[in-house]
């Protein structure tokens, strides 16, 4: 038997199987609100048998999402529907997570289907911060340069943005330190040339987002999980390694993190990234074994058979689905079935005559 069906447990929550939805931004938000479509959107994943969900990049800061029309954590009204949300997770055997995230420079862009590129103070639009002044390309907007009052208000956000997801039901916290968001452009030597505290040296660069770790885990309950997303490479020459990403890990795992999900690149343009199946896997199978921290494999995991031999043999602990997802809600119930396992364990009894 497969042992892509195997439970999971990180501190006091168990997953009912190894397959979670990776965090997959929506831009279908007003100011941050959640609305029905992410009820529907994510309800069907639940209904479709996976173990965990992970709400997308969710904005700790206005000025932290990636676009006006992010999802958000900032305001206290935000927890109403995404109370909701977890709640109709829950019912439904998943274990609903949230991915709290700061933009950074890469922030007040437009939508993907609205042509991406930076948004203006008139259309909505606002002023990114980063490490430094640098654009992300010419068409973002120029950010500014972090003072260590700023530093301070986005790791203090963090914090709270953790404290409103417990609040609203979330059992399972990961923080976004990837994609060339702000976490990220603070260690990846592309990005940062600070001179400062916060720059310069490997301790310096990193400093950033091990001290948001540590907030973070300050204020979530001992017995729910807090995890990572790294870039585990930039795939730019000069940039972030697997070497380094081995050795953040074990300082995050010292902070009291509990898995690393492992994904890459995105922190300047121009990175030549050889795409492939299964092509950050990797990534996964060697911080787990030069750590001995828990991972999650995430990019171009499609077919069970292939989900399943990395959890089999040890590659990655969890496996995470995105554009998969998007094709097929119902993956992890067809996924059961081409592996032999019996998927009414994972079927809701309104579907079970389907099955």
């Amino acid at each position: 038997m497969s042992h892509l069906f195997d439970p999971f447990t990180l501190r006091g929550v168990t997953l009912r199987n190894r397959i979670g939805v990776s965090p997959m931004c929506q831009y279908s938000c007003d100011d941050g609100f959640a609305s029905d479509w992410h009820l529907v959107h994510l309800g069907s994943r639940a209904v479709g048998g996976a173990g965990l969900i992970i709400l997308e990049a969710t904005g700790v800061e206005a000025r932290g999402r990636i676009s006006p029309n992010d999802l958000g954590i900032y305001r206290p009204e935000h927890m109403e529907m995404l109370a909701r949300i977890t709640a109709f997770l829950k019912a439904h055997g998943a274990v609903a997570g949230i991915q709290i995230a700061h933009a950074g420079r890469k922030a007040s862009t437009a939508p993907p289907w609205q042509g991406g590129g930076g948004v203006a103070d008139a259309n909505g639009g606002w002023e990114p911060i980063g490490p430094g002044a640098d654009k992300f390309t010419e068409a973002y907007r120029q950010p500014r340069a972090m003072s260590l009052e700023d530093i301070a208000e986005v790791q203090a956000a963090f914090a709270q943005g953790a404290q409103r997801a417990v609040e609203a039901g979330f059992e399972w916290i990961e923080i976004h330190a990837a994609h060339g968001y702000l976490l990220h452009s603070f260690y990846s030597p592309v990005t940062n040339h600070r001179n400062d505290a916060y720059g310069g040296s490997f301790d310096n660069r990193i400093r950033m987002t091990v001290e948001t770790a540590r907030k973070v885990r300050a204020v979530v309950p001992e017995r729910l999980p807090v995890t990572t997303r790294l870039s585990c490479v930039d795939w730019i020459q000069g940039g972030w390694t697997l070497e380094d990403s081995i050795a953040l890990s074990r300082r995050l795992k010292d902070e009291g993190i509990d898995l690393i999900d492992c994904s890459s690149g995105s922190v300047a343009p121009g990175g030549k990234i050889p795409i492939g199946a299964g092509y950050q896997t990797p990534f996964a199978e060697a911080i787990r074994r030069e750590v001995g921290i828990p991972t999650a494999a995430v990019g171009l995991i499609t077919q069970p058979m292939q989900a399943d031999e990395i959890v089999r043999n040890g590659r990655a602990d969890l496996v995470y689905l995105a554009r998969e997802m998007l094709r097929d809600p119902y993956w992890p119930l067809h996924a059961a079935r081409a592996l032999g396992h019996d998927p009414k364990p994972f079927t809701p009894p309104q579907y079970m005559r389907a099955f």
